[in-house]
């Protein structure tokens, strides 16, 4: 059983996605909020695929050609949004783009304008529902389809995908099986909180609510040590 929603109400959780930036030496990622862009229209759909590499070449003179692993490609990410201006579909916040240029011009200023001091893409972070993914765009391919008489572009559709990339500390976590897309059986020690526990196995804290109700937890401010809580995975 899969994780929740993070956002239970019936109030719409648009996609964000949201610039980070990576320690060199470290590794560890940082969330930029100031950074972020949320879609005024959720996707209808996105596909996560997982690709699993191996060596297929024969050795001289080998009667059998066995498959050894190599390496576990990292995640992709692609889905389709739709940006409109027609004044159909309401904006959400009072500082978001209105016209269609503006809208992807702002979403494309995050994941695709190379960073100034790297010269390289950004590093980012998709956000939606029980959905987290850490990466960098791989493609936009964006077509226009509803235009005023002028030319300007009243609706288009992109096609986005996104190819995994996390820091040197996340990817040692998912070395170790320590994945938000596994699940997890935590023993409860003194000083522990709820939010704390899913910042530590999802990466964010949010998450309590969720994983409280899933455990039944009616008083989860204060957990009993010695006690064992059940994280499910993310998705799924």
């Amino acid at each position: 059983m899969a994780l929740p929603a993070l956002y239970p109400t019936a109030e719409k959780a648009p996609l964000t996605i949201t610039r980070c930036d990576i320690d060199s030496d470290t590794g560890s990622v940082t969330v930029v909020d100031s950074s972020q862009y949320k879609m005024m229209i959720n996707p209808a759909a996105f596909s996560h695929s997982r690709t699993i590499r191996y060596n297929t070449q024969p050795s001289l003179g080998q009667a059998s050609n066995p498959v050894k692993f190599s390496a576990i490609s990292p995640d992709t990410i692609s889905f389709s949004v739709v940006f409109d201006s027609t004044g159909v579909v309401g904006s959400g916040t009072l500082d978001a783009p209105t016209s269609v240029p503006d809208q992807i011009e702002a979403l494309v200023d995050i994941i695709y304008t190379l960073d100034g001091d790297k010269h390289e893409p950004n590093h980012v972070r998709l956000l939606w529902g029980t959905t987290i993914f850490y990466g960098r765009l791989k493609s936009i391919s964006t077509k226009y389809t509803l235009f005023k008489p002028s030319g300007e572009p009243l609706r288009a559709k992109s096609d986005l995908a996104f190819v995994g990339a996390v820091g040197k500390q996340q990817e040692a976590l998912d070395a170790g099986r320590n994945s938000p897309d596994l699940s997890h059986t935590v023993e409860v020690h003194a000083g522990d909180t709820l939010p704390l526990l899913c910042k530590r196995i999802y990466g964010d804290s949010r998450y309590y609510t969720a994983v409280a109700r899933f455990n039944g937890l009616r008083e989860f401010r204060q957990l009993v040590p010695g006690s064992r809580l059940h994280f499910p995975p993310l998705g799924g």
